[in-house]
């Protein structure tokens, strides 16, 4: 599988062209992402990484960072297999 890090940051990049993010920065503190960009980013996730987003993973700490996203593909990968 391609790089999740890579696809996110594409992905960021996209919406944030002169943003130049760190894997770690949190997108919601620092205004970048709100609750229906979050969605859209919940949507991207599932489509881009064939994915499910389950109830429970529906939790801000989740999605706050490149680094937070990436894990969380990483673990619904994994319970896929």
């Amino acid at each position: 599988m391609d790089d999740p890090k890579e696809k996110i940051r594409g992905y960021f990049a996209q919406l944030f062209r002169k943003v130049d993010l760190q894997d770690d920065t949190d997108i919601f503190a620092t205004g970048f992402v709100n609750s229906l960009m979050a969605m859209q980013l919940v949507m991207f996730v599932e489509k881009e990484f064939d994915l499910t987003i389950e109830n429970e993973d529906l939790d801000l700490k989740n999605f706050n960072s490149i680094n937070a996203i990436s894990s969380l593909i990483e673990r619904r990968s994994a319970v896929r297999v």
